[in-house]
């Protein structure tokens, strides 16, 4: 736990316990010592980074609630101060707008629209070991980003559906999608191969999807593309354990617009078809088992991506979350 006097510990009525470990972590200034700067901010952040990364490490996820954090710009900051290496966003699917610097908009899919619990790019080979949110403003109501331990739901999806699950480790998922040329911001996995692969050149394009370990197929509106079979639930080494590290829930009931239909958007690595009843049994246990803070402007949320699975729920405008993803 980060200690000494540059941060306490909070607790928030919806914190859960697991393992006697608070979810999430809950820092904020020590008024004793106040932090009236973002500079003062980064210092902190540098000075207790191996307590911090203990806290990570333990908890999965940590919010700072409290700290002179007003702008993209001061986010960026924030996140530098971290000292992780950037991932550039390639490969995913949802719609994002750089702001500055290795800050991104979150998910820019429309209001009224969920977004499913997912691990960060879980459905390429390369994704982020961590990820930052930022409440740039906060909503009117809902627009919360749910999280819920990974390692959780696979010890409850293990105990609940031992056969469905034991499948799923023999022959792990395959993703299938279909994007257009361009980005459609009406649709939550609206990014078009251009942004998705970051280039108009259709060779260009299949060479970095195969470095991802996808296939792409042209089509006359853009492009259908297949990944996988990929490992749906992975041993996280650091912490000894199996995690439920898959988009299986996001992509069997999200993946939904004019060119998806979500059922045929993800299949058992055999091919099969999943069974509709357990994947929609798994989003409610997602749902019971997770936490979700309503955002307070300036808060910015750690989350370590091999550990915790996070969605965004439905909210009224305005809100304005930012992110962004690190090696």
């Amino acid at each position: 736990m980060a200690r000494d006097d540059l941060f306490v510990s909070s607790q928030l009525p919806q914190q859960r316990t697991f393992d006697g470990v608070p979810f999430p972590a809950v820092l904020s200034p020590n008024p004793a010592a106040p932090i009236h700067t973002i500079t003062q901010f980064e210092d902190a952040i540098q000075a207790e980074k191996a307590s911090l990364e203990s806290l990570i490490k333990s908890s999965g996820a940590v919010l700072f609630r409290g700290f002179p954090v007003h702008t993209a710009a001061d986010f960026n900051q924030t996140v530098e101060a971290f000292g992780y290496e950037e991932l550039p966003y390639v490969g995913g699917a949802a719609p994002r707008s750089n702001v500055v610097g290795r800050v991104f908009t979150a998910n820019e899919s429309p209001p009224d629209q969920k977004i499913p619990f997912h691990h960060e790019m879980a459905q390429v080979a390369e994704f982020p070991s961590k990820l930052f949110f930022f409440c740039e403003q906060e909503p009117k109501s809902g627009g919360e980003t749910p999280i819920v331990l990974s390692h959780h739901i696979y010890n409850k999806m293990k105990e609940k559906y031992p056969d469905f699950v034991e499948k799923l480790e023999e022959h792990g998922l395959i993703y299938i999608r279909v994007l257009g040329e361009g980005d459609d911001p009406s649709s939550p996995i609206g990014r078009g191969w251009h942004s998705t692969f970051m280039t108009k050149d259709k060779a260009v394009a299949e060479e970095r999807a195969a470095r991802l370990g996808m296939k792409i197929e042209w089509t006359p509106e853009g492009a259908r593309t297949i990944m996988g079979p990929i490992p749906a639930v992975k041993f996280d080494k650091s912490r000894n354990r199996k995690i439920w590290f898959n988009r299986m829930v996001a992509a069997y009931t999200g993946w939904s617009d004019s060119r998806n239909d979500p059922t045929k958007a993800v299949k058992f690595g055999d091919g099969s078809l999943l069974p509709a009843d357990v994947v929609n049994d798994c989003l409610n246990i997602l749902e019971e088992e997770c936490v979700a803070i309503p955002w307070k402007q300036g808060d910015v949320l750690l989350i370590d991506n091999w550990a915790v699975l996070h969605s965004r729920r439905s909210f009224e405008p305005p809100r304005r979350v930012l992110a962004s993803l690190c090696k």
